[in-house]
């Protein structure tokens, strides 16, 4: 990896508005010298432009994506710096010779460790949405007096989403926030998004398998034990593409 690959990497969140300050800096310090980023960022913008029919696109407030990763999806980082004291750990337990058998063991290791490995390719997975979002499409929230925000990365490659609310409380009691797709033909429930008021809920959501197109999104905030397929309780967010 060329240092330059770094530039070509995040041009499209450049053009997104979804870096980090300093990363932002960097990036606005390497363009004016960069005829080949230059060309790519206009490029870029131009192919965006259309994207956004009835919604602005509003960047992420700052340090927004980096708590995503580190907050919602369970420190990575704390992952890799604790994975190989997994090894070590079963190790000991071993050593100290507390009457398990070889293969119990082996298979607390191999658990320990396989469980470790779900979770870093869940992450990789999870990221890769990210990175590759052709659109990013912010909507803010305002809801019993805190101020918080939809957040959705599209993945046209993998026809997936990454969905994120951000700044709720709590859901009230019995209730539970739910995303939902706005389609030609209606509304289609996906996943429900719990807040515990401290940090945000993050999924990541497949495109519906219905014949009419995705026209924009929803967030409700609907009965915990709703059994229906269709909108019941309040809309505090609304997206239209």
């Amino acid at each position: 990896m060329t240092p330059h690959d770094w530039y070509v990497e995040h041009r499209a969140a450049w053009v997104a508005r979804a870096l980090e300050p300093r990363e932002h800096q960097l990036f606005a310090d390497h363009l004016p010298r960069c005829e080949e980023c230059q060309t790519e960022v206009v490029r870029l913008e131009r192919d965006l432009a259309w994207l956004p029919i009835a919604v602005t696109p509003a960047a992420p407030r700052p340090g927004l994506t980096r708590q995503i990763a580190d907050r919602v999806l369970r420190r990575p980082a704390v992952w890799r710096r604790h994975a190989p004291g997994l090894a070590a750990a079963a190790a000991l337990i071993a050593a100290a010779g507390l009457g398990l058998s070889e293969h119990r063991r082996r298979a607390e290791v191999e658990t320990l460790l396989a469980d470790r490995d779900q979770r870093l390719a869940a992450l990789a997975d999870t990221l890769s949405v990210i990175r590759r979002a052709a659109r990013v499409v912010h909507r803010d929230i305002a809801m019993d007096g805190h101020r918080g925000g939809l957040l959705i990365f599209q993945d046209e490659t993998s026809h997936r989403w990454n969905v994120v609310v951000h700044g709720l409380p709590a859901a009230p009691a019995g209730t539970v926030y739910q995303f939902w797709f706005v389609t030609e033909s209606g509304m289609v429930k996906s996943v429900k998004l719990p807040m515990d008021g401290n940090r945000p809920a993050f999924a990541t959501v497949s495109m519906p398998a219905t014949p009419a197109p995705v026209m924009g999104a929803a967030l409700t905030v609907e009965p915990m034990l709703a059994r229906s397929d269709r909108p019941e309780g309040r809309e505090i967010a609304h997206v239209d593409f």
